[in-house]
Parts: C-alpha cells; sequence; structure tokens
C-alpha cells in the first residue's frame, strides 16, 4: 500500500520550465466551481478527440478512469506506444495497478507528478483527475510546441500572436481575457482557412456568436471537438487559462499539418528560384558572350585598317574616330566582358553550392576563348593607336614644315615689298647733311638687315628642299615661289650696292655745315636750359618765416649775379657761330643750311631769353628786401610777446605752487584763514592786467601769421590755461575752509578738532594733492585714534569705511569726504527714526499726520514744503486728507522712493 500513498516525481527531468511551475497541482485554485466546470468539459471533449482512435469514449472524466484501462489506452494513442499489460480483474487493487502502470508511463516521459497518486484517482476524485489530465495535455500536446526557442506556454502564446497581429481588434497577451470576445479564435481559422469565416463580418461587442461560430467551424471543417462552452466563457471574468491552453493547442496541431505543407511548398519555390535563377544566368551569359565575340570580330578589321589620304586631317579624324571608340563604345564592352566573367563565377558558385553540375557554355563561348579573342582585340587596338600615332608624327612635321615654309616666305615677302623702289630713289641730292647721315645710316642698317635676311632665304631653299624629299602633296606651288624669291634676292643686292656709293659721295659736300649745326646745338642746349632755369628762379613765389630764411634767399641771388659774366661770353659764342653758318649758307648757295637739324633753337630764342634774365634780376633785388623788412617787423613782435610771456608764465606757476602749500600753512582760526585766502585772491586778481596786456600781443602775432615763438616756451593757451587752474584753486580752497565752518557750526565740532583733522590730513599728504590714497587714509584714521584692526574682521570694518567715503571708486579720499566722515564719526547726528518719532509726537501717535496739524506745527513755508512732498496715507485707519510722514522721513535720508 505503500505505493499508493507515495507520490512520484522524477528528479533528473527538466523538460520544461512551464513545466515545473504546473507540475505542483493549486488544489485551491480548483475550488472555482466555474473553472472545475470549464476544465472538465474541456478536457473530456480532449480526451475523447484521442480515445474515438481506439473506438471508445468517456461521459464522466472522474469515474471513466478509475480502473485505469482507458487511462492507459490515452496514454497508448498518444504516445503511439505500449504500455504493459493491463490487470483485468475487477478488485481495487486491480485498478491501483493498472492506474500506477499509467503514472509511472507518463513519469519515464519526464513529466514530475506532484500530489496526484493512484488511490485518488481511483477513488474518482475529480481535482486530481483533472490535476492529472491536465500534467498529459501539457506533456503530449503543448510540450512539443516550440516557437523560436521559446517554453511551451510562451511559444504557443507567441504563434498566437503572430498569426492574428494582421487582425483588428485582437491583442493576445494571456489565455484567458485575450480570448473572452471570441475574435482571437475567429482570426486563427481565418488565418489559415479564410474561406471558412468571414472575419470583416464579426463584431467585437457580439462575443457569444463569435465563440460559438469558431467552435463550430473547428468542429464541422478542422475536426475539432467542442471543448469550451461560449457563455461559461462570456459570463467567466476570467475564463479558465488550462481550457483555453487545451483548445487553442488543438488549433496549433490541426494547422501544422498547413503549415509542413506551406514549408514544403516553399523549399520547392526556393530550388526552383535557384533553378529558374540559374538558368537566367546561363542564357545572359550566352547572350553577352555571343554579342560580345560578335563586337570583337566587327571590330578587329577597323583596327587592323592602316590606309589613309596622306593629309593631316584625314589622320585626324581617324584619331578623333579612335578616341571615340575609345570612349563611348569600349568601355561598356569591357563591362560586359567583367560582367560577363562576374556572371559566370556566380553561376559556377551557385550550381555548385545547390549541388549542381558545373555549367559548360557552347562551343568557342568559354571565358578562355572571350579573353583570348579580347587579347586579339587590345593587340590590334595597340597597334593601331601606334600607328596613328606615328603617322600623326609623320604628318604633323610635314604639316609644320609647309606652315614653316609659308611663314618664312610671307615674312620674306613682307619684308622684301618695296625694296627695289626704295633704292633707285635719288631721295638724297636735295636733304642736309643730317638728312644724308640719316640716310647712310639708314641704309647701313638696311644692309645689315639685307645680310641678316640672306640666313632666312638659305633657310626657305632648305625647307623647300625637305618638303621634296618628303613627297609633299602640293611640291609644285612650294618650289615656284622658292625660286621667285631668290631671283629677287639677287636684285636687291646689286641695287643695294649701287646707292651706297652715291651716299657716300654727296656726304662730303654737307659735312662742314653739319659740323657748324652741331655745335650750335652743343652750346645752346645748356645755355638755353640755364636761362630757362634762371628765369624760373628769378619768378620763383617764396614763403620764408624767419629773418634767417629770407638772408639765405638773398645771399643766394648775389651768388647768382656773379655768374652774368660769364653767362654773357657764353651768349656772344653761341651768336658767332649762327653769323658763320649764314655765311657758308650764302657762299656756297644752300638754302636748307639754315635750318638745323640737330635742334629746335633759333637765334631769335635765344637773344630774347637773355633779354628777360637781364630784366629780371632788378626785380628780384625789390621782392626780396621788401620781404626783409616784413621779416623783421614780425621778429620785433616775436621778442615782444616773448618778454612779457617768460614773466606771466614763471609768476603764475609760483602762484600754483604756493596755493598748493597755502592750506597747510595757514594758521588761526577757520575765520581768520578764510579772509587771508581772500586777501590773497584779491591779491592775485590784480595781477590781470598784465594778462590783457599778453592778450594784445598775442593779438598782433595772430593777425600778422606768427605762430611760431622760438624765444618763449610759453604759449597763450598755456598760460591762459595757468590762469584758469590758478583761480580755481584758490576758489576751491576757500570753498574748503566755508564748508570746514559749516561742519563746525552745524555739527558742534571744535576749531581744535578740525585742526587736528586738517594736521592728520596733511601729515599723510606728502604729496599735497589734498588727496589721500586708501593706505595713507587708514593710517591717517590710525593716528587720530580710530581703532582698525590688523585682521580679517578690520579689513572689512575698513572696507565699510571706504564706502563711505569714496562711494564712487575712484581710488582716493578728498579731504571734504575725510572731515565729513570724521564729523559723523564724533558728534550725534539726526536719523530717519528721530525725525519719525518727531512727526508722531506732531500727529499725537498716529500713524498719519494732516495738513491742518502741519500748519499748525510748523513754519508755513516748511509745512507748505511737507504738504506738496508727502505721500497719502493708505494705512486702513486712513482719514481724507492723510499723509505718510514715515515714507518722508525715510526718503529726507536717503532710504525710501517718494
Amino acid at each position: 500500500m505503500a505505493m499508493n500513498n507515495m507520490m512520484m516525481e522524477d528528479e533528473t527531468v527538466n523538460w520544461d520550465d512551464y513545466m515545473t511551475q504546473e507540475d505542483e497541482w493549486d488544489r485551491e485554485g480548483l475550488l472555482d466551481p466555474a473553472w472545475e466546470r470549464q476544465q472538465k468539459k474541456t478536457f473530456t471533449a480532449w480526451c475523447n478527440s484521442h480515445l474515438r482512435k481506439g473506438k471508445v469514449q468517456i461521459e464522466n472524466i472522474e469515474e471513466d478512469f478509475t480502473n485505469g484501462l482507458k487511462l492507459m489506452l490515452l496514454l497508448e494513442v498518444i504516445s503511439g506506444e505500449r504500455l504493459p499489460k493491463p490487470e483485468r480483474g475487477r478488485m481495487r487493487f486491480h485498478r491501483i495497478a493498472n492506474v500506477n502502470k499509467a503514472l509511472e508511463f507518463i513519469q519515464r516521459k519526464g513529466v514530475k507528478l506532484i500530489s496526484i497518486g493512484a488511490e485518488e484517482i481511483v477513488d474518482g476524485n475529480l481535482k486530481m483527475t483533472l490535476g492529472m489530465i491536465w500534467t498529459i495535455i501539457l506533456r503530449f500536446a503543448i510540450q512539443d510546441i516550440s516557437v523560436e526557442e521559446m517554453s511551451a506556454k510562451e511559444g504557443l502564446l507567441l504563434w498566437c500572436q503572430r498569426k492574428t497581429a494582421p487582425y483588428k481588434n485582437v491583442n493576445v497577451q494571456n489565455f484567458h481575457i485575450s480570448f473572452k470576445d471570441g475574435l482571437a479564435f475567429c482570426a486563427l481559422i481565418h488565418r489559415h482557412r479564410p474561406d471558412l469565416i468571414d472575419y470583416n463580418s464579426l463584431k467585437k461587442d457580439d462575443p457569444v456568436h463569435n465563440l460559438n461560430t469558431a467552435f463550430d467551424v473547428a468542429e464541422k471543417y478542422l475536426d475539432i471537438p467542442r471543448m469550451l462552452d461560449a457563455e461559461d466563457i462570456y459570463n467567466s471574468p476570467k475564463p479558465d487559462e488550462k481550457s483555453i491552453m487545451t483548445y487553442v493547442s488543438s488549433y496549433y496541431h490541426a494547422f501544422s499539418g498547413a503549415q509542413q505543407a506551406e514549408t514544403a511548398a516553399g523549399r520547392i519555390c526556393k530550388v526552383l528560384r535557384v533553378n529558374q535563377d540559374n538558368e537566367r544566368l546561363m542564357e545572359e551569359y550566352e547572350k553577352l558572350s555571343t554579342d560580345l565575340l560578335e563586337w570583337i570580330k566587327r571590330t578587329t578589321p577597323w583596327l587592323e585598317n592602316r590606309t589613309t589620304d596622306n593629309t593631316l586631317p584625314g589622320v585626324q579624324k581617324k584619331l578623333q574616330e579612335f578616341r571615340e571608340y575609345r570612349r563611348h563604345h569600349k568601355p561598356p564592352r569591357v563591362e560586359e566582358k567583367g560582367k560577363l566573367e562576374t556572371n559566370f563565377n556566380t553561376l559556377q558558385t551557385k550550381l555548385r553550392v545547390s549541388n549542381r553540375p558545373a555549367y559548360l557554355p557552347t562551343e568557342g563561348k568559354m571565358v578562355s576563348d572571350i579573353a583570348k579573342a579580347w587579347r586579339g582585340l587590345e593587340l590590334a587596338e595597340k597597334g593601331f593607336e601606334e600607328w596613328l600615332l606615328a603617322e600623326m608624327r609623320r604628318l604633323e612635321r610635314l604639316d609644320h614644315l609647309a606652315q614653316k615654309f609659308k611663314h618664312k616666305c610671307n615674312i620674306h615677302e613682307e619684308w622684301s615689298t618695296g625694296k627695289e623702289q626704295m633704292l633707285a630713289e635719288r631721295d638724297f641730292k636735295d636733304c642736309q647733311l643730317h638728312e644724308l647721315k640719316a640716310l647712310i645710316r639708314k641704309h647701313e642698317a638696311f644692309e645689315s638687315d639685307l645680310a641678316a635676311h640672306q640666313e632666312r632665304v638659305e633657310q626657305i631653299a632648305g625647307i623647300a628642299q625637305e618638303l621634296n624629299d618628303l613627297y609633299y602633296h602640293d611640291v609644285d606651288a612650294v618650289n615656284n615661289r622658292c625660286q621667285k624669291i631668290c631671283d629677287q634676292w639677287d636684285t636687291l643686292g646689286t641695287l643695294t650696292t649701287r646707292r651706297r656709293a652715291a651716299l657716300t659721295e654727296a656726304e662730303k659736300v654737307l659735312d662742314r655745315l653739319d659740323y657748324l649745326h652741331l655745335e650750335f646745338a652743343k652750346k645752346a642746349a645748356p645755355f638755353n636750359n640755364w636761362m630757362d632755369g634762371a628765369r624760373e628762379d628769378l619768378q620763383d613765389m617764396f614763403i620764408v618765416h624767419t629773418v634767417e630764411e629770407i638772408m639765405g634767399l638773398i645771399d643766394a641771388h648775389e651768388t647768382f649775379k656773379m655768374t652774368l659774366g660769364e653767362a654773357d661770353k657764353e651768349y656772344n659764342n653761341i651768336i658767332q657761330l649762327i653769323n658763320e653758318t649764314q655765311r657758308i649758307a650764302s657762299q656756297y648757295n644752300v638754302p636748307s643750311a639754315l635750318n638745323n637739324p640737330y635742334t629746335s633753337l633759333t637765334s631769335k630764342d635765344i637773344t630774347s631769353k637773355w633779354a628777360d634774365v637781364k630784366n629780371l634780376v632788378p626785380q628780384r633785388d625789390k621782392a626780396l628786401r621788401d620781404e626783409l623788412d616784413k621779416q623783421q617787423a614780425h621778429e620785433r613782435l616775436r621778442r615782444q610777446f616773448a618778454q612779457k610771456a617768460n614773466v606771466v608764465g614763471p609768476w603764475i606757476e609760483r602762484q600754483m605752487e604756493a596755493i598748493a602749500t597755502l592750506g597747510t600753512q595757514i594758521t588761526g582760526t577757520l575765520e581768520d584763514q578764510l579772509r587771508k585766502l581772500r586777501q590773497y585772491e584779491q591779491a592775485v586778481t590784480q595781477y590781470k592786467p598784465n594778462m590783457n596786456e599778453l592778450e594784445t600781443y598775442n593779438q598782433a602775432c595772430q593777425e600778422a601769421y606768427i605762430f611760431e615763438n622760438r624765444h618763449s616756451q610759453y604759449t597763450m593757451e598755456t598760460i591762459r590755461v595757468g590762469w584758469e587752474q590758478l583761480m580755481t584753486a584758490i576758489a576751491r580752497n576757500i570753498n574748503e575752509i566755508e564748508n570746514q565752518i559749516l561742519t563746525r557750526d552745524a555739527k558742534g565740532i571744535t576749531e581744535e578738532q578740525l585742526t587736528e583733522f586738517r594736521a592728520s590730513f596733511n601729515h599723510f599728504d606728502k604729496d599735497r594733492t589734498l588727496q589721500l590714497e586708501p593706505r595713507a587714509f587708514r593710517a591717517c584714521l590710525v593716528s587720530l585714534g580710530y581703532n582698525i584692526r590688523e585682521d580679517k574682521v578690520g579689513d572689512q570694518e575698513f572696507a565699510r569705511i571706504m564706502t563711505i567715503v569714496d562711494p564712487n571708486n575712484a581710488g582716493y579720499v578728498t579731504f571734504q569726504a575725510f572731515v565729513d566722515f570724521m564729523t559723523r564719526e564724533m558728534t550725534d547726528t539726526d536719523t530717519a527714526d528721530q525725525v519719525m518719532s518727531s512727526f508722531k509726537v506732531l500727529a499725537g501717535g498716529k500713524p498719519f499726520i494732516t495738513a491742518e496739524e502741519l500748519r499748525r506745527e510748523l513754519p508755513p513755508d516748511q509745512a507748505e514744503y511737507c504738504i506738496t512732498r508727502m505721500a497719502a496715507y493708505r494705512g486702513p485707519d486712513a482719514v481724507p486728507g492723510a499723509f505718510d510722514y514715515m515714507s518722508f522721513s525715510s526718503s529726507l535720508y536717503g532710504e525710501s522712493n517718494l
């Protein structure tokens, strides 16, 4: 009986994580009557779907498996294996033995049976029976479902999700709620058999109809028994997951055959596609190879043709055709050849990978045949290109020679045009000597040019000979032109010799006259330039500012006048040359002798300019003397201003130095100091006439346009600035004393305290600038007994003081700021709080005050001042005409904005 109580468990087999989770039968879960009813109906239908193969059915699942016979038959049907021979007895132990054989078979299949024993099955325990059947369903109906290596449950769920993904209103996330409206069942059927269900006619809000439609179609056409009840699923808040999974697994197994057929069809299509692709590549190879070989056959004879019209344009045309072939005709063929080889290699690889025999092209179309034909094409192409280039070089050489011949002939013929007529002229008979010499030089240049052209004529003849040797097509025209040039060349040589003799004979006649003309030109040109410069200098405008400058001009003029004697001698020599030339022209009757070819100057030009020079000299003397008088008058004005400025300037500087130290030297009461400063101011003011006199001198200098004065370092501007600074410094000192008196009287500072403040300030004001830098100011405060510690706290205190005495961050403390600070530190000053308290007294303790109270308690002008400036009181206890005296008091000390 121990076997009857044991729990079967296989600790060595763990065939699925989900199975492990479901092995422990949830007894509490089976207490739900609805789930128990759904499972009983579903599991019964599932068992009958397999038992019918053995022509057996069960009616009551908890009773029909108690003897173990139908249970063993069920396992044989679903596993396809034979179980041990069952016990045929009717006793209880016979039944337990049969059930144990079934349970042992299940255990051998790797299933762990926890809390399920044979006695409970034999006793008809519905809960344990349903748990056993669910374990069998998991093992034999769901375990083998595998999608992307997931567990059985997850794989079945993924299968459902993929199959129903395209359908609207279907979202399978589990095996209970997701199937409650029936659309998921209908979608699974429609996905595999769209002819059985019109899915678009289904409605999500009619779940019972949808469920019955799926169950009826599955039972009628798919041989899946009706395992579920539509009303039970719809009425259940959460349908039983195991029942849904069992029923859905039947769908999976029912459609697995279709899946296998689909896989088989895919495999066949894949094989056929590979075969079709291979055949396409074979056909493409045959077509490409045929086309390429035919093109090579057509192109090779054209590349082997070596005929030409023996002209450069004809060969250039062939070269252009060859370039077109290289650029446009051959590149596509190169691509075809590469594609052909690539396709062939790809085809052979595909055939080898798919276990098919290698492809053998048609005879003569092997890759090696095509490569051989291509090499022949490229060899012909290379020979054709080399021939074209050689022919181009030959014809270019011929064309170059022909062009060169024409070019040199054109140059020679252009040069020789008119040369015979020029050599035959008698133009030297009536010309002057310089013209004759020019003609001789021109003839000599022509002779040099003629000799230089000798080489060109020889080159023309040589090129003509080379064109004859190279069989130039238009050689007759070349020979005729060359002969004409050679004959003309001989004629030019004869005429050149004759003209040379005639020019030499005429040269001797005009040589003497030419000498005289040349001497005149040599002397007249520099003398004329000297006279032009002298006239320019004598008439030159001058601007001077000093006596020294005008004296320099006078000295230079005197030096110039000393050269006039030599200039007069040169003038007489030039006139003598002119007279002799006129005599020879008259004696030998040479009219052209009076025209000097070397210069455009005439005797009239020289005589007229020499007379101008003589007249301009006295005029220049007078102008220089007048300017000397003017500059001497200017010098007197400069000295007059400088003499006065050199007195006034130093006097102002001394007064500035005195006023800088006056504040530290004056003793006595503040009133005494103020009286002395005003006396000093009156004394300085009495010096004003000296400034007025200096202004008069300065005005005279400006009217004479005198802007520089080397006799004084002072200008009127610097003296004016100094005078203004002096008067300002005096006024500032007077103002400081007056402010100190006001401070003393207002704050109750004693005379001795102010004297001490001034003495301390002056002690640290080393430069007498009436300013102290921060460090000197700190030392000054310490000297007056102000306690400033030498630590961080002391630095913070000093920084606070600096914000008071130097609010603008100027970097220094003035004497007045220093006195104001010390006054505030040593006297009891009014504050905004004190003023507020005073107003509160006048207002009788109220937080506001009225105009009547102000006029009653204050003088009229001060009462009106307050009324016009006080803001209205806005408090809850305000009365008409109430004023806010608190904000007004704060504003008096800068603590508020009215």
